[in-house]
């Protein structure tokens, strides 16, 4: 999947005041939110011509820190995500958040933040870049700087802070690029494999990061490969396969006894994650 043009879509966002049917049943041990969870999906189905992509998804969640969509190339979890942030309008079915579907007109989900896998930097320094996040005009010009210093500090860029966004290394962006989002605070962060093809070191830092924003209140629903950072970082587990959501579980229950077929399968088929489950 090609990421988007721009890193943080959703101009409403506000900036931090301050510093083939499946074969098995959907598996679905841990309960869904109580009467209204932040974000509930609804027969959400996306079919681009004769291919369907997602299958009728239904998802109720806001009661865990972090969910992990996980599944094969193809699953449909990047789809998945744009369409939960409102970059793809569902040919079927329905995404709300906190109760409320998306605006007509309007990019993406206020309150809401995505983070690419390969999120584009703006021309300029790595301050520069989150100056020019969307709703920073609000706050006075002296503000919003100590807001994004601040910020930089954060994630371990403020010695960075004038060097320019297009030649820092692979790891160096995805940090700024969770600062963006950071700096918007969002209710729910949508983050579309974070970590792919960081370094160990790099990996570990963004990781950090993620559960810094999860302690912060906010809700994190994260695409991943990488299994070993799944059985890190999420509380919950969500499978999916050809575009359909197969199995729920909490993180602990679905790598000791995933329930589908399909979910065994694929696990067996990733061993190798398992050399990553140390922190």
């Amino acid at each position: 999947m090609r990421p988007a043009a721009t890193p943080l879509s959703g101009a409403a966002l506000r900036p931090v005041a301050h510093g083939a049917p499946a074969t098995s049943p959907v598996a679905s041990p841990v309960p869904s939110a109580a009467a209204d969870p932040l974000l509930s999906l609804r027969a959400v189905t996306f079919r681009p011509g004769e291919r369907t992509i997602l299958d009728a998804i239904d998802f109720d969640w806001g009661t865990t820190g972090i969910c992990a969509l996980i599944g094969p190339n193809g699953a449909g979890k990047t789809v998945l995500l744009r369409t939960i942030h409102g970059l793809l309008a569902p040919d079927a079915g329905e995404v709300r958040f906190e109760g409320r579907s998306r605006p007509a007109g309007d990019l993406a989900f206020e309150g809401q933040a995505l983070v690419f896998q390969h999120p584009s930097m703006f021309r300029g320094s790595a301050l520069d870049n989150l100056l020019i996040v969307p709703g920073a005009g609000q706050a006075a010009r002296g503000a919003r700087r100590a807001q994004a210093l601040a910020m930089l500090e954060r994630v371990g860029l403020r010695p960075l802070a004038g060097a320019p966004a297009l030649k820092l290394s692979g790891g160096e962006r995805q940090r700024l690029a969770l600062a963006r989002a950071w700096l918007t605070a969002p209710r729910l962060l949508l983050l579309d494999e974070p970590t792919a093809s960081l370094d160990p070191s790099a990996t570990e830092q963004v990781e950090q990061l993620v559960r810094d924003i999860r302690a912060g209140g906010c809700r994190v629903l994260m695409t991943s490969h990488n299994l070993g950072q799944v059985a890190r970082l999420a509380d919950e587990v969500v499978f999916i396969h050809r575009g359909r959501l197969l199995e729920r579980q909490s993180t602990a229950a679905f790598f000791a006894r995933p329930h589908t077929d399909e979910a065994r399968r694929f696990l067996r088929g990733a061993l190798p994650w398992q050399l990553s489950l140390a922190p």
